[in-house]
C-alpha cells in the first residue's frame, strides 16, 4: 500500500501540505494512522505540482524514503503552488523498486497515483494489458501494477473520457479481473481532483470557495475532514465536491 494526497486551491508553500501538518504525508511514510495494509511507506516517494501560468506539472521523485532526502524539504520550503499531488510508496510484490515506479505518474497536464495493489500482478491483469495498443504498453513508465493502472486510465482520457469516468472505468475493469485488489486512485489536472475509495481509506477536507484536499488519511485532527465511503468516487474542486457510487465490477 501507499499514502497519497492531492490539493487544489490558493498557492501555498508545498511544505504546508506535505511536511508541516502533525500527521502529514511526510510522517505517514513511517507512522500512518489509518493504513489497512502495510506499516511503513519507505520504498520511494514523489511530488508533482503546477507553476503559475504553466499547465504542465513539475515532478520530483526518488526511490528511497522521503525522510532520507535532505533536498526535498528545501524544495518544499521555497516552492509554492495552487495544485499538487504527492505520494509515499510501499512496494507491491513483483514490482520494480526504482524511481520510475514512484508516483505521481504524468502525461500532459495530468498527475496520477495509486494507493493499493493489483493482487496476482502481473498475470491477473494480463487481459486488461492486452486491450492497450502496443505503443502504450511499450511506453509504460515502470514495470509495476500502478503504472499499468495509469496506462489504462490515460488510454480512456485520451479517448475523450472525463477524469471521473476514466477512473471509474479503470476500477471496474481491474476489479472484475482481480476482485480483491485495492484500487484507490487520485487524478488531477491542476484544476479539479478525482479519486476512488476501493479497499482502503480516502478522506477530503473541503473549504468551500477556497480549497480542496483529498488524502488517504487526514493530516491533522480537524473535525472538518470527511471520509469517502468505500466503493465511491470523489470528483471535486474548490467550488463543489461530488461523491458517486462505483458500479460493481464487469468484464
Amino acid at each position: 500500500m501507499c499514502r497519497h494526497l492531492a490539493y487544489v486551491g490558493p498557492p501555498v508553500a508545498l511544505r504546508e501540505l506535505v511536511i508541516d501538518p502533525p500527521h502529514s504525508l511526510y510522517r505517514q511514510s513511517w507512522a500512518p494512522r489509518r493504513q489497512k495494509y502495510g506499516t511503513v511507506n519507505a520504498d520511494g516517494f514523489g511530488l508533482g505540482w503546477y507553476a503559475d501560468g504553466d499547465p504542465l506539472p513539475a515532478r520530483y521523485r526518488r526511490a528511497g524514503p522521503i525522510w532520507d532526502d535532505p533536498s526535498f524539504a528545501d524544495v518544499c520550503r521555497v516552492t509554492r503552488s495552487g495544485a499538487l499531488l504527492g505520494a509515499v510508496r510501499d512496494i507491491t510484490e513483483g514490482s520494480v523498486a526504482d524511481e520510475s515506479a514512484a508516483a505521481p505518474y504524468t502525461a500532459g497536464r495530468w498527475l496520477f497515483s495509486h494507493n493499493g495493489a493489483l493482487l496476482g500482478w502481473p498475470h491477473s491483469v494480463a487481459e486488461a494489458a492486452r486491450t492497450l495498443p502496443p505503443e502504450e504498453l511499450l511506453t509504460l513508465e515502470a514495470r509495476c501494477d500502478s503504472a499499468l493502472a495509469w496506462a489504462l486510465t490515460l488510454h480512456r482520457l485520451r479517448a475523450g473520457a472525463p477524469a471521473d469516468e476514466a477512473l471509474a472505468e479503470t476500477v471496474g475493469r481491474l476489479a472484475a479481473l482481480t476482485p480483491d485488489s485495492r484500487l484507490n486512485f487520485l487524478l488531477t489536472d491542476g484544476l479539479a481532483i478525482a479519486g476512488t475509495a476501493w479497499g482502503d481509506t480516502l478522506w477530503y477536507l473541503d473549504t468551500p470557495g477556497r480549497s480542496l484536499v483529498v488524502a488517504s488519511e487526514p493530516y491533522d485532527d480537524s473535525p472538518r475532514w470527511t471520509e469517502v465511503p468505500d466503493r465511491h468516487l470523489l470528483y471535486g474542486d474548490p467550488t463543489e465536491v461530488l461523491l458517486i457510487p462505483l458500479k460493481e465490477p464487469h468484464l
